[in-house]
């Protein structure tokens, strides 16, 4: 029987030494063929040597360890090595690829091993979809939460639960249907933070939740107001914005 053979991808020294020696631990049958400290030494290795498996540092110099793959899809078993990134976690997941999580565990490496073993009989698999969604940008994490003072004390307060935020001074206000907290951070940094589809800018001092809108209304004076529900003062819209206001 043929000895089952791999390369290992890493811009990491202590990384790729780290793997070989583990692997010719917990797995001593297999034969580490070639080392690579870029994308393109590991497309050449692969190339070259076509092994039953490739340990691919998702990021490395040259060539990522996604376009790596790409140019390989289907001849070699493929197991990704990155840090941890939830969106690409998720699309191993989702794809049930072999992946490795940095700083890489025995326990994890030990279970990866078991599979692969498991897939030495079998053709690699055609990862074209997993790779065209590793190479789309990961969608936009918005602020889930902010850490608000009130007094001494420092609460963690839900995004979805804030009506609106308003600059004041040095610091930025976020009101609540409980009260009012006080935030560092000013207005235009935690704009960018925020869903726009879900947080308004209404004023260059305040940002509202738009679910939170209750009514908009130009008053006698011409000025433009918007009120939120639960709340017993109006918010002046400046023009810029009020044409968010406008109906269909």
């Amino acid at each position: 029987m043929t000895a089952p053979t791999a390369i290992i991808a890493d811009d990491e020294p202590n990384l790729r030494n780290y793997l070989k020696e583990q692997l010719s631990r917990h797995w001593p049958e297999l034969i580490v063929l070639a080392e690579a400290d870029n994308g393109q030494q590991a497309l050449d290795a692969l190339q070259h040597w076509q092994p039953d498996f490739a340990f691919l540092d998702i990021k490395m110099p040259a060539l990522s360890g996604i376009e790596v793959a790409r140019e390989n899809n289907g001849q070699t078993h493929i197991i990704f090595v990155t840090a941890y990134d939830h969106y690409a976690i998720e699309a191993f997941e989702n794809a049930a690829a072999d992946y490795l999580l940095k700083p890489v565990s025995d326990e994890r490496l030990q279970l990866t091993i078991e599979r692969l073993k498991n897939k030495l009989n079998q053709r690699p698999a055609d990862l074209g979809k997993l790779l065209r969604q590793l190479t789309q940008p990961a969608p936009r994490q918005y602020l889930q939460w902010i850490k608000a003072a009130r007094g001494a004390e420092v609460e963690l307060i839900a995004v979805e639960q804030i009506d609106y935020f308003h600059a004041a001074d040095k610091y930025t206000t976020v009101t609540t249907q409980n009260g009012e907290w006080i935030i560092r951070t000013p207005l235009k940094e935690l704009e960018k933070t925020l869903n726009p589809d879900q947080f308004w800018r209404i004023h260059r001092s305040t940002i509202i939740r738009v679910a939170a809108i209750e009514s908009f209304r130009k008053t006698f004076s011409g000025h433009n107001q918007v009120k939120l529900t639960g709340h017993n003062k109006p918010l002046t819209v400046s023009r810029s914005h009020a044409e968010r206001f406008k109906a269909d």
